[in-house]
């Protein structure tokens, strides 16, 4: 049986209409119509809700419709990759600022005669390459987030 057959059954079961079915989730009555006629899916989150509510387990949910599956699935992976993904993006992007900041730096000194000093005390190979070892490691981080987590 497919979710959309077993949602209505389970809500037919319990004598509820479309509309207090989503009462009880908090979605709209057109969101229960939908998944009951395979128009569309719900998320990870109102399925365990769904399944609480008509007490049967998220697999007896699940397990009959690919389709459903595979939703989740992608959910899932959707969910996990935006925290590091931004974490590594943040690193570049504070590698580009560091990079950007020293040339300005560099070329004011250089062209208005100004005395700005870059991190007096800090050994000069740290200064020089920590906005480009910044930006590689944000750089591949973020790529290898990106081909972990798509198909």
């Amino acid at each position: 049986m497919i979710f959309s057959e077993r949602l209505k059954k389970e809500r037919e079961k319990k004598g509820w209409s479309q509309t207090e079915l989503a009462e009880k989730i908090h979605v709209s009555r057109q969101s229960v119509s939908k998944w009951e006629t395979g128009k569309n899916y719900p998320s990870i989150e109102v399925i365990i809700d769904l399944s609480d509510l008509f007490g049967i387990t998220v697999d007896e949910l699940l397990r009959s419709d690919e389709e459903l599956k595979e939703k989740v699935i992608q959910d899932s992976k959707q969910l996990a990759h935006p925290k590091w993904k931004v974490f590594f993006d943040s690193v570049f992007l504070l590698g580009v600022f560091l990079l950007i900041l020293k040339i300005i730096i560099i070329a004011l000194n250089h062209f208005v005669g100004t005395t700005i000093l870059i991190l007096e005390g800090l050994p000069k190979v740290i200064t020089s390459f920590l906005p480009l070892v910044l930006m590689l490691i944000g750089g591949i981080g973020s790529d290898q987030l990106k081909n972990k987590y798509i198909d």
